[in-house]
């Protein structure tokens, strides 16, 4: 956005989580197929991604499919397991030139095995390059991370591997798909929706929340910027005294 002061210049968020929602309003509105609109909403992640780097952003996550959008429609569902399969396959040589480091959270293995073995592949191929790290959160639901994580926690603990004392919030911390990565700092949700959709709700207890009329394909790297500004003249304090 004209007139913003340069990353250095200003607190900046680190590490910027996104729901990506208004794909198929965008397509209904245009007269176009709702698998139109996530196509749409796919380049528009690619293409925040130098903006991501200039601004000094360190780690975008991005939601982009859901546990409860295997409910979806059955035919929009398989264009969207078509699209992420297309994504993955063009977007190797992308991710190197960029020196994207791609990380995946969620349940993985909901997918079909081509999909979760090219996106494993991706993924590991990636590993070494530290220019961004994108996160994309697929088969994805919190409250299903949570649960996952308390479990495998009580069968370490009836296995005698944990003590039920030592439990606290950095173990069960250890034990979500987010394990060693870093808190998000700013939540953005596009569309005017005022949720957060089952989105990190252990991670974001303290993140700054930012929502924007604006439907996700429409969502230009000047959007980002403006977000960034909304965050870098907030003041945080989390749950301590505000100095006056």
């Amino acid at each position: 956005m004209s007139g913003s002061p340069p990353a250095s210049a200003r607190h900046v968020a680190r590490h910027v989580a996104i729901v990506m929602d208004g794909n198929g309003r965008w397509a209904s509105a245009q007269g176009l197929p709702k698998v139109a609109g996530h196509r749409a909403g796919a380049l528009a992640a690619k293409n925040l991604i130098p903006r991501a780097k200039e601004l000094g952003i360190k780690t975008l996550t991005l939601f982009t499919f859901s546990k409860e959008n295997w409910g979806r429609n059955p035919q929009e569902v398989r264009d969207i397991l078509s699209l992420i399969l297309d994504e993955i396959q063009s977007s190797e040589s992308e991710l190197q030139r960029q020196e994207v480091r791609l990380k995946i959270i969620g349940a993985l293995d909901d997918f079909p095995s081509d999909i979760a073995e090219q996106v494993r592949l991706l993924e590991a191929k990636s590993a070494h390059y530290n220019g961004l790290t994108m996160i994309f959160a697929l088969s994805y639901g919190a409250r299903q991370d949570i649960t996952q994580a308390v479990s495998a926690i009580g069968h370490k603990i009836a296995n005698g591997q944990i003590d039920p004392d030592d439990l606290d919030e950095a173990l069960i911390a250890e034990h979500l798909w987010t394990a060693g990565l870093p808190t998000p700092e700013l939540f953005i949700r596009t569309s005017g929706e005022l949720r957060l959709s089952n989105f990190l709700l252990w991670e974001i207890a303290y993140t700054e929340l930012y929502f924007t009329t604006c439907l996700w394909p429409d969502f230009t790297p000047d959007h980002l910027n403006a977000a960034l500004d909304s965050f870098a003249n907030r003041k945080r304090y989390f749950g301590k005294s505000r100095h006056v």
